[in-house]
């Protein structure tokens, strides 16, 4: 029963760190506001590119789990970044 909950933990900790790393990419990185950014990007078709970008920051929480030996969480961060891009792949 932990290992699910560690897991969904995991898989929590990295859709935020997606989406935290987006955020920070579309307002230092651009002129937009963060809605106004997401908005453009998907006009522009590079919502896709966004999503790779803002997901390196999974990288980085990957690494710290995998450090602090929480295997389980590491891999619901996996799981995470693997449902983000098939959702981008069909949006």
């Amino acid at each position: 029963m932990k290992n699910k909950k560690d897991l969904w933990i995991g898989f929590v900790i990295g859709i935020l760190a997606s989406v935290i790393g987006s955020y920070v990419f579309i307002t230092f990185f651009t002129d937009f506001n963060f809605l106004t950014g997401i908005q453009a990007m998907q006009s522009e078709g590079k919502i896709g590119k966004l999503v790779t970008l803002g997901s390196i920051l999974d990288l980085v929480v990957f690494g710290i789990l995998l450090k602090m030996n929480k295997e389980i969480m590491a891999r619901g961060v996996v799981l995470s970044v693997i449902i983000i891009a098939i959702i981008t792949l069909f949006a």
